[in-house]
This record gives C-alpha cells, sequence and structure tokens, in this order.
C-alpha cells in the first residue's frame, strides 16, 4: 500500500470508529430491551410471570459495538486493497451457465436421495415466490415502477380460481388464463390512477391499493367467505386422473393408470413439476418480451422518463403495459397457491408479502431473472434451516440481508447483458486506409 492510500485511508479510521460503533451499540440496546429483554413464561404455579432478560440485551450491545467497530476499522483497508485487486484482475461469470445449474437441479431435485416430501414442498414454495418475483421483477426492474402492493394481484388470482372451481365447477387448467386475464385487467386499473406519480407517491399509492383489495375480501362475506376464506378448492388433475387412492367421480386415479402403488408424494411431485413448468413458462416470456420493442420501452422508461417522451414513446401506454403484464404473472402464482393449499383466506394476502417478494428482487438484482430465483431461495429457503433459533430467526435473516446488500449492492446478480447489442462497424477498405 502507498503512502497516499495510506493517507486517505487514516483519518477515516482515527476518530470516528469508536463514536459510530458506540452508537450502533446504544441503539441495539434500545430496540433490543422492548424486544427480548422481557419474556413472558408460564408459572411453576400457574399463570404467567415475567422472565426479564437484561443479560440479553447487554450481549446484543456489545457484539453490535464490536462488530461495528472492526467493520469502521477493516472496511477502509479492505476497500482500498479490493480496488487494486479488481484492478488488475477481472471477474466474470456466465447468467447462462448458473441458470442451466439451476434448471438441472431443479428437474432432478424430486430425484435425489434427500428429497423427501417437506424438501419437495419446500422447494415448491421458493418456486411460488420466483414466479411472483419474475412478475414483480418487471414492473420494479425493467419499467422502474417502485409497486408495494404486488400481493393484490396475487390475491385476485388466488380468489378467482377459488370462486370458478368451487361455485361453477371450473378446471384448474381453465382458470389458470381467466385469472391471468382479470389480474391484468386490475393492474389497469391501478395503472390508470398512478400515470403521473413516481417514486415515493407511486408506492404509496400502491401500497394502499394492496390494502384496499385485502379489506374487500374481509368485509364482502358474502362473495369471499370474509375472514373464514374459502375451504375445499378442488386439486388439479394430471389430465382428468386425480391423485386419490380411490375412483372419484369415476375418473381413474392416477397410480392406476400408470401401474403404479398408490403414495401421497406422487400429488406433491406433480405440484412441484407444475409450477417449475410454469416458472420457465413466465421466465420464457418475460425473456422475450424484454428482447421486443415493448420491453427496451420498459427499460428507457426506468432510465429516464422525459428522455423516453422526447423519444416519441407514450409512457402511459408503457406502465399500463408494465402493470398489466406484471400483474398477470402474479394471477398465475394466486391460481397455484390456492389449488396447492385447498385453502386460502385474507390472511394469507398482506402488505408482508409484498415487502418480501420486493426484497426477493432487489436482493436478486434489478432485471435479473435469474437472481430472482436465486434470492427467493435464500429469502424463502434458507430461513427454514434455522427453526433451532426461533427466537433469533427474524434478526439472523435480516443481519444476512444486511450483510448481502453491502457486499453486492446492485444485487447477488446485478450484472444483466444488454437488450440490443450493436457491432463493431468495419470500414470500407479504402475508407479505413489514410489518403496520402
Amino acid at each position: 500500500m502507498t503512502a497516499t492510500e495510506e493517507a486517505a485511508i487514516r483519518p477515516a479510521s482515527e476518530g470516528r470508529p469508536l463514536r459510530e460503533a458506540s452508537i450502533a451499540g446504544l441503539l441495539i440496546v434500545g430496540l433490543a430491551i422492548p424486544l427480548v429483554g422481557f419474556h413472558l413464561k408460564e408459572a411453576s404455579g400457574g399463570g404467567l410471570t415475567i422472565e426479564y432478560r437484561f443479560d440479553w440485551v447487554v450481549g446484543a450491545g456489545l457484539v453490535a459495538f464490536l462488530g461495528r467497530l472492526a467493520f469502521a476499522w477493516a472496511y477502509p483497508w479492505v476497500e482500498a486493497k479490493s480496488t487494486r485487486t479488481l484492478s488488475k484482475l477481472r471477474f466474470s461469470f456466465s447468467t447462462r451457465a448458473i441458470g442451466i445449474a439451476l434448471l438441472s437441479f431443479g428437474v432432478l431435485l424430486p430425484s435425489l436421495p434427500f428429497a423427501d416430501r417437506y424438501v419437495v414442498d419446500l422447494a415448491t414454495t421458493v418456486l411460488i415466490y420466483s414466479m411472483l418475483g419474475l412478475g414483480l421483477n418487471i414492473v420494479v426492474g425493467l419499467a422502474g415502477l417502485l409497486d408495494l402492493g404486488y400481493v393484490a394481484f396475487y390475491a385476485i388470482g388466488a380468489y378467482a380460481f377459488a370462486l370458478l372451481s368451487t361455485q361453477h365447477d371450473f378446471s384448474f387448467w381453465a382458470c389458470l388464463p381467466i385469472a391471468a386475464v382479470l389480474a391484468a385487467f386490475l393492474g389497469l386499473l391501478l395503472g390508470f390512477p398512478v400515470l403521473r406519480l413516481r417514486g415515493d407517491y407511486l408506492a404509496i399509492v400502491t401500497l394502499g391499493f394492496g390494502e384496499i383489495i385485502r379489506i374487500v375480501l374481509i368485509n364482502w362475506v358474502n362473495v369471499t367467505g370474509g375472514p373464514n376464506g374459502i375451504a375445499s378448492i378442488p386439486r388439479p388433475t394430471f389430465f382428468g386422473a386425480p391423485f386419490s387412492r380411490t375412483q372419484v367421480g369415476g375418473a381413474t386415479p392416477f397410480h392406476q393408470v400408470f401401474g403404479l402403488s398408490f403414495s401421497p408424494q406422487h400429488r406433491i411431485v406433480f405440484l412441484y413439476y407444475l409450477i417449475l413448468a410454469l416458472v420457465l413458462f413466465v421466465a420464457g416470456i418475460s425473456s422475450r418480451l424484454r428482447r421486443l420493442p415493448i420491453g427496451r420501452a420498459w427499460e428507457a422508461l426506468r432510465e429516464d422518463e422525459i428522455a423516453c417522451r422526447s423519444l416519441g414513446l407514450n409512457p402511459t401506454s408503457v406502465k399500463l403495459s408494465a402493470f398489466a403484464t406484471g400483474a398477470a404473472f402474479g394471477g398465475l402464482a394466486g391460481v397455484f397457491f390456492a389449488t396447492r393449499q385447498g385453502f386460502i383466506s385474507p390472511e394469507s394476502f398482506t402488505f408482508m408479502e409484498s415487502a418480501l417478494v420486493l426484497a426477493i428482487v432487489v436482493l436478486g438484482g434489478m432485471g435479473s431473472q435469474v437472481g430472482v430465483v436465486v434470492a427467493a431461495f435464500i429469502v424463502v429457503a434458507l430461513p427454514e434451516f434455522a427453526r433451532g433459533f426461533a427466537e433469533l430467526r427474524m434478526l439472523v435473516f435480516g443481519a444476512a440481508m444486511v450483510i448481502v446488500m453491502i457486499w453486492r449492492p446492485r444485487g447477488i446478480i446485478g450484472h444483466r447483458a444488454p437488450s440490443v447489442r450493436l457491432g463493431r462497424r468495419q470500414l470500407p477498405q479504402s475508407d479505413a486506409t489514410p489518403s496520402t
């Protein structure tokens, strides 16, 4: 390290680390007192008593103090060293190779030795959130429109399938396009009031829209069942063959059609491959749209709306198309969620779902499809392996999110290939040769 770099690092590492570490420790102590300082537990003679855990509070403050101090002292040197190293060595990776590896793993997962019912069911949940992330990625990642009410389209798709299947005997396959169209129409209705909004104002309006849909679902008891939700939602069949032990409505069960012994695992595996096919379909459509003029218009709108308008593009139609397309994909995910659960209620579509999907999009990398799938695994699957730390589960999850965003501020896979590649222009030989 040169003397100039040391001089640039020294002022930042002499006076401020101790003060910043002290502030961080005090903040964590203040937050830890109401969160972990008091604990209700059952008394020996019956009833409840309060257990004071101020040692946990002191420990949390001490960890925050030491961690912030170490970070403040080490970060300038690490940053300077990594800058010098990266200037000499360029790292590159192929998102296509990562995507092929993920697809291969996804196809082979049910046949792997450790893939029991819990693992396959967890992978199904990851794929549901991957589909939601791919839909929101169009609105947020490509078009640059911050949407905090995306769960509304998820709910519309789920309730559309639940009502049509239970009251009008529509099949799962018939409800897929219907739910997508209804969700897209709802996306258009949302798009019109927010055409002139952007940034924080757009986020607030979409947040309110998501809450309006949830409140309507709770209070429209005659149609949606209110807080009780809708139960007995039919399961999808394999081209008419149900996954049951005996015949249902004269239809031959799946295991008898293929000469297999009955196993409940068949339905779990079928649902997994079904959502995997839907995710691949959504990813393919999204990738194709990005290369079309409408996809380039989305990216132009994200970069600069004024320049987009000056180039002759209509921001109104561009925004509405982004909202409608993203909403349609959310409706497809809602249909699958309803048929997988067999029961839905408004409590399944809260603001936390929108925040979780948005975290997946940002964590994976804005506009990156492979990044969305990787982030969905990190956000959904990894916390399931921390069940032994039930009380600290969300704390560990939040800390991991902070670390990842510090390490990769543009997302896990923040690099994206350009939509259009311009080849190098080859000048004619007469033009390339300077005249004498």
